[in-house]
């Protein structure tokens, strides 16, 4: 396998990422993967204690089943700083422009007459959104641990989940709503642990975020859709995947059994073990992520 580095060309830019390449890659598949929030990076680690190098481990098995795969540094972010002024300041339109052009990008390198978008988490969602205009260059899509709720409902759910968030819990709550509302709120204002997550910088995002609906945006699609969720995943739940394939019945849907949110198989209701694997390069993937993933790609080439 030949891992380069490669870019994509937009404003501002250019988006850097790293190709990985099976033996024989011209002609073969060609996956873009989308990480998820926050500061995550091309291999799905994060400086916020996330170490687990998930997407890079993908890409690996993916290579291993003769599929190329570009992994990408979302835009004003490690090797693709640009010209971008402020990271914060993007919108989910921007990635999912950004998402496009990887499209084109991988035709280019690899020759294929179409590419793939795996979208991880919110990655998932940028996908979704990029699917709607990506004309051509989209095979198809393949949406990991996706929410299939609008993001302000989930991030609730974990607000009122974390026993430890009782105390701050009706100022929590409060942002979120206002945010769902398209309101700003005042971050000085609110507890110092919740002024980081509802950061000024950040609240158009999440505005912007909290608007969307993953439910109505992968009912308009006509292209392949591979829904794939871990049944021990702590962050995207049950009822998401199963909004997403109700949405869409053509879709197709894989629970890999044990997986979570960082794609390692953990034992089920071992709380540490699960997030043990969040800081852990080492674990493997989950068995059959790869295979399923590889599988549907190759069944509609």
């Amino acid at each position: 396998m030949t891992e380069t580095e490669v870019e994509a060309q937009v404003a501002n830019g250019p988006l850097k990422g790293a190709m990985l390449l099976p033996p024989q890659a011209r002609g073969r598949p060609a996956v873009v993967i989308i990480p998820g929030s926050g500061p995550t990076n091309r291999d799905g680690n994060s400086p916020m204690g996330i170490e687990a190098g998930y997407l890079k481990m993908l890409a690996g098995a993916l290579a291993e089943r003769d599929i190329a795969s570009i992994r990408v540094d979302k835009r004003g972010m490690f090797s693709s700083t640009g010209q971008f002024a402020d990271p914060n300041d993007v919108s989910f339109d921007d990635y999912a422009g950004d998402a496009r052009a990887w499209l084109r990008a991988a035709r280019e390198r690899t020759g294929a007459g179409c590419a793939w978008l795996l979208g991880h988490s919110e990655g998932g969602l940028v996908a979704l959104i990029a699917a709607q205009t990506a004309g051509p260059d989209l095979c198809g899509l393949i949406l990991v641990s996706t929410p299939g709720r609008p993001l302000g409902e989930i991030l609730r759910e974990q607000l009122q989940g974390n026993p430890l968030n009782k105390p701050i819990l009706p100022q929590a709550l409060a942002a979120v709503e206002a945010l769902e509302r398209g309101e700003k709120v005042d971050a000085a204002t609110l507890p110092g642990v919740l002024q980081p997550l509802f950061s000024d910088k950040v609240q158009d995002f999440l505005i912007d975020g909290f608007s969307r609906r993953p439910a109505e945006l992968i009912a308009r699609l006509e292209v392949p859709v591979l829904i794939v969720q871990g049944d021990n995943d702590l962050q995207v739940r049950q009822i998401d995947v199963e909004t997403l394939s109700k949405a869409q019945p053509a879709a197709e849907l894989k629970i890999v059994s044990g997986m979570n949110h960082v794609l390692k198989a953990t034992p089920a209701g071992d709380l540490a073990a699960n997030l043990a694997s969040y800081g852990d390069p080492k674990q493997p993937l989950a068995p059959g992520l790869a295979e399923t993933i590889a599988d549907f790609v190759r069944s509609r080439r």
